[in-house]
Parts: C-alpha cells; sequence; structure tokens
C-alpha cells in the first residue's frame, strides 16, 4: 500500500514502524509470543521426554484438569489471602519504621543495626523457626511473607527519608513551615518514590516468601500445589504453577507501578 504526501505528487511507502511496536505495549506480547513458540518448536521436535520439559498443550491440559476437580481456584483464593495479608502487615510495619529511622536519630541508633543484620538472612531460613512459634496454621505463613516484606520496605523508605535534598528544608523552613508540615508536605513527598519503589519489590517478595513458606508444613496454596507435583513427578502441573505465580506477580507489579505513577505524579514531570 502507498500513500501519497500534501502534494499527491511524491509517493510514500507505508511501512509499520517495529521499533515503536516493540518499545510500546506490544513488547510484552512480542517477547512471550517468540517464547510460546520457541517452547512449541521444541515440543513438536520431541527432542526433550514430555516427562522432563512438556509441551505448551500437556501445561493446558494440565491446569485444565486442576481449574475443573477445583484445585486450582481453591489454592489461588488461599495463596492470595496469605501474600495479601502478610503483604498488608509487613507493609504497614516497614513504612512506619522506616519513616521513624530516616528522621528520628534515637530511633536510628537504636534499631538500624539489627535490622540491618537481619536483611541478609533470607525467608526460608526462617520457615523452621515460624513453624516453631507459630505451628502450621496461617500465622507461620504471615510472619514470613510479612518478615520480607518488611525488611525491603523499610529500607527503601528508610533510604528515602534519609536523603531527602537539603535545599528542600531550608526552602519549607524558609517560608515558615512548621515541623509536622515540613514533615508531612515537604519530607514524605520527596521520599514517596522510594516508598513506592519498596512497595513494588515487595509484592514481588510476597510471592517468593509465600511458596517458601508453603512448600513445608501447608496443606493447600500453590507451594503447596508445587510439592505435591514434584512428589507424583507431574511436571506439566509445576510449569502450570510456575506461569501462573509469573502472571500474578506481574500483574501486581503492573497494577503497584501504575498506582506510583499517578500518586507520585511530580516525579514523572
Amino acid at each position: 500500500m502507498a500513500l501519497t504526501d500534501q502534494q499527491g505528487k511524491t509517493p510514500v511507502a507505508w511501512r509499520p514502524s517495529l521499533t515503536g511496536l516493540a518499545s510500546g505495549v506490544g513488547a510484552p506480547f512480542i517477547s512471550l509470543g517468540f517464547v510460546l513458540l520457541l517452547w512449541t518448536l521444541v515440543g513438536l521436535s520431541g527432542a526433550i521426554p514430555e516427562a522432563i520439559f512438556p509441551a505448551p498443550w500437556s501445561v493446558w491440559s494440565a491446569t485444565v484438569e486442576m481449574w475443573q476437580n477445583g484445585t486450582l481456584p481453591n489454592d489461588l483464593k488461599v495463596s492470595l489471602s496469605r501474600a495479601a495479608i502478610g503483604f498488608g502487615i509487613g507493609a504497614s510495619l516497614g513504612i512506619f519504621l522506616g519513616l521513624m529511622t530516616g528522621r528520628v536519630v534515637v530511633v536510628r541508633t537504636l534499631l538500624n543495626p539489627f535490622l540491618n543484620l537481619l536483611r541478609p538472612i533470607p525467608a526460608i531460613a526462617l520457615v523452621p523457626v515460624a513453624i516453631v512459634w507459630f505451628g502450621i496454621g496461617e500465622g507461620s505463613k504471615y510472619f514470613v511473607v510479612s518478615y520480607t516484606v518488611f525488611l525491603t520496605v523499610w529500607f527503601n523508605t528508610h533510604h528515602g527519608m534519609q536523603y531527602v535534598p537539603e535545599t528542600y528544608l531550608r526552602a519549607a523552613r524558609s517560608l515558615g513551615a512548621s515541623r509536622f508540615r515540613e514533615f508531612a508536605t515537604v519530607i514524605i513527598p520527596a521520599a514517596a518514590p522510594h516508598i513506592f519503589a519498596g512497595i513494588r519489590l515487595g509484592v514481588a517478595l510476597a510471592f517468593l516468601s509465600l511458596i517458601a513458606a508453603e512448600l513445608s508444613g501447608a496443606s493447600s496454596g500453590l507451594g503447596f500445589r508445587l510439592q505435591e507435583a514434584r512428589q507424583y513427578i507431574r511436571t506439566d502441573r509445576m510449569f502450570s504453577l510456575l506461569i501462573i505465580l509469573g502472571i500474578l506477580g506481574a500483574s501486581f507489579d503492573y497494577l503497584v507501578n501504575r498506582l506510583g505513577q499517578k500518586l507520585v505524579h511530580w516525579e514523572q514531570a
């Protein structure tokens, strides 16, 4: 198809911009489509046994099977509930304590060394302790998720509060702002991008730590179903559950990112 210029003389070739498509909304679909194509070709070739690397249609069949027998809807509901409650507790505590350690010297002196000592300890290492403290019920799952999210959100909030530009504070004080108003209208908005970065990272880590908690001491949830699939060597179910986890994590990450862009709109300017 050819288009003409404004004078109607020179033909202008119409070519879709692949670069523009790849850098826009179509980028994720191009990437996923490419990977799915490669996966399909590997499945059709039969080079790798299905028991080790299932084909896309086998994974889809396993997903439909788990959905129809009711295990997948129930596991999704249980896991999302655990992740949401654990994330809510951890993020709330992380933001609150980050605000305190970032601006209050006494709190920072008392707690920072201890919190920095906890940061390198992975969530999965706390699973046995959580089971001893809270049993194999929901409490241990909430604890592991909250712990991981708390440390991530706390660190980002603390970092953002500590590195508020001094010029902002001087300008607020020169205009006669009270300490409370300075804190609420200058310090927190300046630190907000760091806080949302911590929340965004915390969403991903909530699912990571949740699966670690559900792999032991659980009788439902996506992590438990993964463990069960491993015991029965159902790699088709394992792939299905891993893909579902990826979709869930990416979806919540996108939603938090969009929310951050709307609420912290001054950062985009």
